[in-house]
């Protein structure tokens, strides 16, 4: 491979050419304390960090960034730090999906304004790796991705806590009366003890792990935890790389195709991921150009064992993951499922970066033989109530629930659900279908978690811990139960969704991929001509635009206007 030259690289033009304008960008870094020598001739890289002091899965990334920018100068290379856009899942509201598509543009007009020829991205909360990511795949220039990497596990009275599932586990038994409201405070002390994202295969471990295997992170790298001092070496060695991935012109779409694509769905199956997964590869391929649906998920879950006995559909934590030998070794099981040819930014195949590589606890990661699930570790489903598709995880079901038919119990928002599902005169009962629409990508708008309905009151007082749940929204890759996602279309543009109402039958096949409204068509055409498009939630500024410009949950939910490779001109600097 050919490497470039110094008067190759992109910033050249901003400070290596005799132009009044290039004296004002090398006048104004030595205004800054940088001396010519430090940064000419030499790729200048970006170091996009997305630390807030509001979001603790990122709490150490001021550190972080400077292990990146260490590893940057080792490697002769001139680092400059961009602060962008946090993504607070824990904080940001309605949901940090609203502004996925905001550090996207973000990331890709930050690369393209600014004199810089690589970028470390840094990201692992839920939706900053996906936005991220999609930023550098439509701006294209060497770029290498350093996660975040898990929290440790939680502690209370003896037993190991996972962020999101037992929050939801523990609330249900709060809310039945099993425990008590200072067993609850102790749980809310004791289930995020450090810096890093959630340490259940929740959307945040899920999408690092997608992208280690797309060939965007350095081996291994999405298995450390964010505490483990490996984690600062791995920050350096992204720093150290990315200088010769400018030299030799490594770019995203350089490396990834369709079989990269395959290999991440295939990992996140695997792993028992998140269903968050399928929008957010979906939109990644589809801003490197390569053409994914919901259809090759399906496909792939049809032959891919769940191997990694993980929370919420298994039992481990992302530590303990990490100790049994972590994604590579996940991977090392799988070879005749994997394009082992693939790339990475590493400068090695996947095949290369696996060799060798063992498991050391097979309780963790299964063996074959012995499958946390033999396949389906995620389902998309079709038919008269989806005819886009919908989605729904098995494994995390109640079995009985996989195959069933009841009647709907229909909550037009959040808010009517948060009214009336504790209401002990409730017309529900066990075999009740619960829908929540107008909880889609303009519903709600922004598609929230909201896709875990919670039990009514009654029933959990009953005993009842799953029930067949439908909505448009999305669903917290650390929740479970017998809920199907992602109904596309959305309610709120008249999807079927939009047409149901209290008692309807709803009928779900899992194996053969049907959700169908049984109502016959005369019926919904008369609904239909009667509906009414709720109106829009904004009339200004970001929440607008997203209005006007995001797809549906089967096309990744990017702006149309963002979606492809087509390039876009460099900036005029003279």
């Amino acid at each position: 491979m050919q490497r470039k030259r110094p008067e190759d690289l992109r910033s050249h033009r901003w400070y290596g050419v005799p132009t009044l304008r290039a004296f004002g960008h090398r006048s104004r870094s030595a205004q800054m304390g940088y001396a010519r020598e430090d940064y000419a001739g030499k790729p200048v890289i970006a170091v996009v960090n997305t630390w807030s002091e509001i979001n603790p899965c990122h709490g150490h990334f001021r550190q972080r960034a400077e292990e990146v920018k260490r590893g940057i100068w080792q490697a002769g290379g001139f680092p400059v730090e961009l602060p962008a856009m946090s993504l607070s899942e824990p904080f940001q509201k309605p949901s940090t999906m609203l502004y996925r598509n905001f550090l996207a543009m973000e990331t890709e007009e930050l690369l393209r304004s600014h004199p810089v020829d690589g970028v470390v991205l840094m990201g692992g909360c839920d939706k900053t790796t996906p936005a991220l990511v999609m930023g550098a795949l439509s701006m294209n220039l060497p770029a290498i991705f350093m996660p975040a990497g898990p929290m440790l596990r939680g502690h209370w009275r003896g037993e190991h806590l996972g962020s999101g599932s037992d929050t939801w586990k523990y609330w249900d038994e709060l809310r039945s009366g099993r425990i008590s409201e200072q067993d609850w405070e102790e749980i809310e002390n004791g289930i995020a003890r450090s810096p890093g994202h959630c340490m259940t295969m929740g959307t945040a471990s899920t999408m690092t792990s997608a992208v280690e295997a797309l060939g965007l992170c350095l081996p291994g790298a999405a298995s450390i935890p964010a505490a483990d001092a490996g984690h600062a070496r791995m920050a350096v060695a992204c720093g150290r790389r990315i200088v010769d991935m400018v030299w030799q012109d490594i770019t995203p779409r350089s490396l990834l195709d369709a079989r990269s694509f395959d290999n991440a769905i295939t990992t996140v199956l695997a792993l028992g991921g998140s269903t968050n997964a399928v929008i957010h590869l979906v939109a990644m391929a589809r801003r490197a150009g390569v053409p994914l649906t919901m259809d090759r998920f399906d496909e792939l879950a049809r032959r891919t064992p769940v191997l990694a006995d993980l929370r919420p559909a298994g039992r481990f934590l992302m530590e303990d993951f990490y100790y049994a030998g972590g994604l590579r070794a996940l991977l090392s099981r799988l070879p005749d499922l994997l394009h082992l040819d693939a790339v990475t930014v590493a400068g090695v195949t996947l095949g290369e970066a696996i060799a060798g590589v063992s498991c050391v606890n097979d309780e963790v990661i299964r063996r074959r033989d012995d499958p946390l699930v033999a396949c389906d570790g995620l389902a998309v489903l079709r038919g008269s109530l989806a005819p886009d598709g919908a989605v729904i995880k098995p494994a995390a079901a109640e079995a009985h629930l996989l195959r069933h038919t009841g009647r709907a119990l229909v909550f037009d928002t959040r808010a009517d659900m948060a009214a009336r599902i504790d209401d002990p005169d409730l017309d529900v009962d066990a075999d009740s279908v619960l829908v929540l629409r107008n909880a889609g990508p303009q519903g709600a708008p922004g598609m929230p978690e909201w896709g875990q309905l919670p039990i009514p009151k009654k029933l959990l007082a009953a005993g009842v811990r799953d029930m067949l749940r439908i909505s448009d929204a999305r669903m917290s890759g650390t929740s479970y139960g017998a809920c199907v996602l992602h109904v596309a279309p959305e309610s709120h543009i008249g999807g079927p969704l939009a047409l149901v109402r209290d008692g309807d039958l709803i009928a779900i096949d899992v194996e053969a991929r049907r959700l169908d409204l049984l109502v016959d068509e005369d019926e919904l055409a008369a609904r239909r001509a009667a509906w009414q498009r709720p109106a829009p939630h904004y009339r200004r500024g970001w929440g607008r635009l997203f209005i006007e410009h995001v797809t549906q949950a089967n096309e990744g939910c990017d702006f149309d206007f963002l979606e492809g490779d087509a390039p876009t001109d460099e900036p005029d600097i003279f």
